[in-house]
């Protein structure tokens, strides 16, 4: 019943522990794929803004996995990312196509451009 009313304020529990491991699996890498992965990741958080815990947990441990395979590998990071990191990194986050932080100030800046069109030029509404 606890962890039912704690999910209820924080998110799924399970969603952070696949979180936390995926983490923890990015920093057992060896370096330079974890710096690379940590780069990445931080970008991810800044730029994807993914709201939704089960779709950040998903990208977070494909995101593990695939620097896990290319250590494995030998590839080079160039290898995986190509020649600009930020455009890779933008691609990977928009396969998670989850909710996002923004999703609702998109919205509301379309419905107050909805509103703003519908009143006439003497402040009444259409």
């Amino acid at each position: 019943m606890t962890a039912k009313w704690i999910e209820t304020l924080t998110g799924s529990l399970e969603d952070k522990k696949q979180y936390k491991a995926a983490t923890a699996r990015v920093e057992a890498l060896p370096a330079p794929y974890r710096d690379v992965a940590r780069a990445l990741q931080r970008y991810f958080m800044y730029y994807g803004m993914v709201s939704d815990g089960e779709m950040l947990a998903r990208m977070v441990g494909d995101h593990a996995d695939l620097w896990e395979r290319a250590a494995l590998d030998g590839m080079s990071a160039r290898d995986i990312v190509g020649d600009d990191p930020v455009e890779f990194a933008e691609t990977f986050v928009a396969a998670y196509s989850g909710k996002q932080w923004i999703d609702r100030e998109r919205t509301r800046l379309r419905d107050a451009f909805a509103a703003a069109e519908a009143v006439d030029d003497r402040g009444k509404r259409s």
